[in-house]
């Protein structure tokens, strides 16, 4: 804490985040803080709902009521804003009377030791990138410690833990679990794979934002990819989407939490070869995650716009507002661009058909 107080971006930090707060005030709650629980209730929690005030129509949730209050779950999402997701999980998870999770936190962003001591005493813990690692070898000598620390912490330190279903955001509107999530989550435990999977307790998590966070850098970054060159991140880009998703506004927010995977539901698969099972374990993560996505008004919209189909329903004063933003965002870019950005709205509608 007396890191991050003295920290030369504490400033600037104390006015995005806590823009009703003195600075002083501020510090002095940090300073107060001696543990990982008083730092989540004392700032994480005050500081989260903010944000839902500030920058939302409202945060509501569905399924956690359902969850056993002495079990700890791996909470497997789809992933739409690089801290927002995780952090109204943490929220949502308080106000329902659980424990919060840790959270699994790329290693390419913990640049710097704020952010390391803001995640560590977030309950946060580095999780490896193929482009992070330094070999294959190293890589995968990672990710079984990994994969080890997320048993113990579920199944010995009774600890709940957030990851998302792929390695970064989804960017073109459709979720889908990577097998190598699932291979990951299977390399700590026995042979077989269906027990090992469900004594993790994993949940599908479903988080649903009417405005997309980021969703014009989004759009830039695939069109650089379909253009054929290589994206190179800039300095600093992370943290410009961290703050982006932060302040922009996000409309109505809705998180649904799924019925846990159970070992009865894998047994079916367990003769299956490794790759085969791994599909059908994220193919059973995907369909949850699908039926609990919540669809707006700007999902229909854009799916009109791009597919001439009125699948749902909007008013024309919706459609207006819809499109005056996608006009705002694309001002000045490549016609393909526009395209791209609809379909990251248009997407969770048109995967149904």
């Amino acid at each position: 804490m007396q890191r991050i107080v003295s920290h030369k971006h504490f400033p600037q930090a104390c006015a995005l985040l806590f823009p009703d707060l003195e600075q002083a005030e501020v510090a002095e709650r940090m300073l107060s803080c001696h543990t990982v629980d008083a730092f989540q209730w004392r700032i994480m929690y005050e500081l989260i709902g903010s944000i839902v005030r500030r920058t939302t129509q409202g945060l509501t949730v569905s399924g956690l009521d359902a969850l056993d209050k002495d079990k700890r779950y791996l909470f497997v999402s789809n992933h739409r804003d690089i801290m927002l997701d995780a952090a109204f999980l943490q929220k949502l998870l308080a106000d329902a009377g659980l424990p919060t999770s840790e959270i699994t936190f790329g290693a390419n962003l913990m640049d710097g030791q704020l952010l390391i001591d803001l995640g560590r005493s977030n309950k946060m813990f580095r999780f490896v990138r193929p482009t992070t690692a330094s070999s294959s070898r190293d890589f995968l000598i990672q990710i079984r410690h990994v994969s080890a620390y997320i048993r113990y912490a579920i199944c010995q330190k009774g600890e709940s833990i957030w990851i998302a279903q792929r390695n970064g955001r989804t960017k073109d509107g459709l979720d889908m679990t990577e097998q190598g999530v699932i291979n990951m989550f299977c390399l700590s435990g026995g042979e077989d794979r269906s027990q090992s999977l469900g004594e993790l307790h994993i949940v599908p998590v479903a988080i649903s934002y009417e405005w997309e966070p980021c969703d014009k850098l989004k759009a830039l970054e695939l069109f650089a990819r379909e253009s054929g060159e290589p994206y190179v991140k800039k300095p600093g880009e992370d943290l410009n989407s961290i703050l982006t998703g932060i302040t922009q506004p996000k409309g109505r927010v809705h998180l649904a939490a799924g019925k846990p995977i159970t070992e009865e539901e894998l047994r079916p698969y367990s003769m299956l070869p490794n790759g085969d099972f791994n599909r059908k374990a994220a193919g059973m993560i995907d369909e949850r995650i699908t039926s609990l996505y919540r669809l707006y008004p700007n999902n229909y919209i854009a799916a009109w716009m791009l597919s001439g189909k009125k699948l749902g329903d909007f008013t024309p004063e919706q459609q207006q507002t819809f499109e005056a933003h996608v006009g705002k965002q694309v001002q000045g870019c490549p016609e393909k661009v526009k395209e791209i950005l609809l379909k990251i709205y248009a997407n969770p509608v048109l995967r149904n058909l």
